[in-house]
């Protein structure tokens, strides 16, 4: 079942690379950073311990690259670098907003952060800091969805939260069926019959394996991290439902 109200204590927000630009653009958006890094930042000061996960599809999308002939681990390394610079946009964006921020790489980058060590996030989450998580998983073949559930699942949080520019899960694609519902709740299981695809396969069996909730929500619409931690009814939780 969904977390209680007041009973999420730290979280993992999983954002696309592509949430850092505008829509039709590319690239990063300082402005769009900001305004995510004041979203992220009001549920710091609630106290909420917080690290986040982000991908690299508005620079490079290492699929892409694998499927015009660059070899699959070589395309996959270049979206992983690319996660990183994300991830220093992001950690400049949000200590702007005075918010103490780690940027920890899966891979070796000790000039510009630190290791992915699990105990070292940990602590760094005790005393308050954001934890951006670089890097995906440090391995090919591996999405950022995967990063998300696997760093997730180690940094023992309450709760994924998944970042999109729709507000929940439809029975359908809401953009091509006018007829779609959006649901407030459903279980791994149930997501898995209807092919909802909420993350990838991998990632979404880590989640139900470990029973990590999942809540999907829009992240543009102000105001809607804080409502996702603290209970207000909003996106679609997706759990075990025991």
């Amino acid at each position: 079942m969904a977390p209680s109200p007041g009973s999420i204590k730290r979280v993992l927000l999983k954002l696309s690379g592509e949430s850092l630009a505008r829509s039709g653009e590319t690239g990063i958006n300082p402005e769009v950073a900001a305004e995510i890094a004041g979203e992220v930042a009001a549920v710091a000061r609630l106290g909420i311990e917080t690290a986040i996960v982000v991908g690299g599809g508005n620079l490079i999308r290492g699929a892409s690259f694998a499927k015009m002939g660059t070899n699959r681990a070589t395309a996959d390394q270049m979206g992983m670098l690319a996660t990183s610079i994300n991830s220093l946009a992001l950690q400049d964006a949000l200590e702007r907003c005075g918010i103490e921020t780690r940027a920890m790489s899966a891979f070796e980058m000790e000039s510009l952060m630190e290791p992915y060590i699990r105990r070292r996030a940990i602590r760094h989450l005790e005393k308050g800091r954001v934890v951006i998580l670089a890097g995906g998983t440090g391995n090919p073949y591996f999405t950022t969805d995967t990063a998300s559930a696997l760093r997730a699942t180690e940094l023992g949080v309450d709760a994924i939260l998944k970042a999109t520019k729709v507000d929940g899960v439809y029975t359908s694609d809401p953009k091509t069926d006018p007829g779609a519902e959006r649901l407030t709740a459903i279980t791994f299981k149930e997501a898995l019959q209807r092919d909802l695809r909420v993350m990838d396969r991998t990632a979404f069996t880590l989640c139900m394996e470990n029973d990590m909730p999942i809540m999907v929500f829009d992240m543009y619409a102000p105001g809607n991290m804080v409502k996702a931690v603290t209970g207000e009814p909003i996106g679609t939780w997706v759990t075990s439902g025991s």
